[in-house]
Formats: structure tokens, sequence, C-alpha cells
């Protein structure tokens, strides 16, 4: 057997479709076919079911790929940091998130990356949400995700590294602007000012809004939460944003935050297809970025997590 009939039995196992795979790995289906048969010759067990619309695994077939997936990804990531040192590259490292994230949460731990690595690569896939990072991961587009945490997401493996209070951002000349605190039930009348409902920080608002009995009508939708504080310091309605952002751009501003009473903190965090094949400078990028995080200025509630890697 070869890596190259490892790399094509994963490729079948994910897929079930011999087409599929034959496209994805640029060969044609009797070459896809031919690795299979070599592995399953050599191991002497079926590793497929052969079905008239594609494959399906053994019992066999499930053991190897459990065996595979971590070790394989593995041998990948070191053969890139061979190449990598063949070619006389420092290394390189590839991050998606949206540019808020960047501007707002990662700056700090860029600026402290560059000083230690200035040979390294540092590259930003941008992406619109977690749905979309999580894509440009699977597709492996990037090393690293910085997203809002799921409960679950298929294929990926993911990271908590800060819990965010979320705060209701109100005009200047706004009567919510004389409250410290205002509690979730009262945030029924606000002039909501909403992300994109695609977004996962739109749903985490919804279902936490949807729980404790309120349902917000939203007076307008905007991409990130940098235009919805600028909508509203236009007056043009309330928004309920993380308090990272609204540290950074509410100083001086025709506007304030207020504290949400019985509205937990958001969970965001990192993302990455394995944890074992993460390089050395993606280890690092997360390092640095909790270093850095404790030593923000102090957010009520807010709380930071070690890499956990």
């Amino acid at each position: 057997m070869t890596l190259e009939d490892l790399r094509a039995f994963v490729a079948v196992f994910e897929s079930g479709n011999l087409s599929a795979v034959a496209r994805k790995l640029g060969c044609t289906q009797p070459a896809v076919r031919h690795h299979v048969a070599r592995l399953e010759r050599d191991l002497g067990v079926p590793l497929f079911e052969r079905r008239p619309k594609g494959v399906r695994p053994t019992a066999a077939g499930q053991l190897l790929y459990e065996g595979l997936r971590t070790g394989l990804t593995c041998i990948e990531g070191g053969l890139k940091e061979v190449r990598r040192w063949r070619d006389g590259e420092a290394g390189e490292l590839t991050v998606t998130t949206g540019g808020t994230t960047v501007r707002h949460i990662l700056r700090d731990a860029v600026v402290a990356f560059r000083r230690r690595f200035p040979s390294a690569v540092l590259r930003f896939e941008p992406a619109n949400s977690t749905d979309q990072c999580l894509e440009i991961l699977r597709r492996d587009g990037a090393d690293l995700a910085f997203i809002t945490i799921r409960p679950e997401a298929r294929g990926v493996e993911q990271w908590t590294a800060i819990e965010v209070p979320m705060v209701l951002v109100v005009p200047g000349d706004d009567p919510l602007s004389r409250r410290r605190r205002i509690p979730v039930a009262e945030l029924q009348e606000i002039r909501y000012v909403a992300l994109p409902p695609n977004t996962s920080t739109h749903s985490v608002v919804e279902r936490v809004l949807r729980n404790q009995g309120v349902s917000l009508r939203a007076t307008a939708t905007v991409d990130d939460f940098d235009t919805a504080v600028l909508f509203v310091q236009l007056g043009l309605g309330h928004a309920i944003v993380p308090a990272i952002h609204a540290r950074n751009l509410l100083e001086g501003a025709q506007a304030r935050a207020v504290e949400i009473v019985g509205f937990p903190p958001i969970s965001l965090g990192w993302a990455a297809l394995r944890s074992a094949s993460l390089t050395p400078l993606a280890r690092e990028f997360m390092r640095l970025f909790s270093v850095r995080a404790r030593k923000w200025p102090k957010i009520r509630g807010l709380a930071v997590a070690s890499p956990g890697i």
C-alpha cells in the first residue's frame, strides 16, 4: 500500500462517491478503484460495500478510517513542513475570520506574532460568517479560524478563547443612555439594528431573546458590528454588540453601551480540522492571543481561556 492509496481511501470514505473523489483528486474513477482495491488486497478484507449510488464503508473500513483520520493529517503536515524547509520558507499561517474580528479582537496578537516571527507569512482569508469560515477550513483554505463557537461543527474541532458579554449600544440622546443596566425583557421596545440572519451571532442573540420571551423586529440589517454601531451613532436604532467592539468604537462617540442583565456572554474562539495537525506557528498564534487578551483593559464579564490544546 502507498500514501496515495490511503489518501484515496479517506476521500472515498468521506465522500461515498467515486466520481466526486476522482474529480477532487484529478484522476479517473478506475484509478480511485485501483487505490482502494490495492488496500483491500493488502489487508485481506473489503473496505466498502458497492451500491447503485456510491459506496458504504464496511466495519473494517470504519476502523481503518478512525485510525487514519489523525495519523494521515499529521503525515501531510510533516511533509508540508519539510517542503517549506526545503524551499527556504520560514513558515506560513493562514487564519480565516471577519475583518471586524481582526480589528477588535486579533489585532494585538497579530502585532505580537509579527514581532516574534518577522520572516513568517501571516495571511488572513476573509469570511462573513462562521459558516463561511468553517467551509474555508474544510476545503483546506486556512490553518485556523476564529469564530463564534457552536454546540457542534461537523468535521472540525473548536476551542473557546474568550467569553464576551454583549451590551446594548444606544444613541447619546436616547433615554436609555441614562441607564447603566437594562434587563433582557425591556429590550422588547428597542429599534433593533441586526446582523444578517445567516450569521452565528444573530442566531445566538435570537435564541437568547426567544428563550426569555422577547421578539425583536429589525429596523435595519447591517453586515457587521462596526456598521451596527455607526447606525446607532446616526440615530437609526439600537444594537446588541460584544463589549469589546463597544469599548473600541464608542470612545468620544455620541453613543454609549448599556449592560444587558440576564444576557449570557457569547463564546468566541478557534477552529481547525484537527488539533493534532496544527503547525507550531498556529499554536503560537493561539498562545499569543491568550497572552495579549489578558492584558486588555478590564471589561466586566469578559473571560479569557487558555488555548486548550
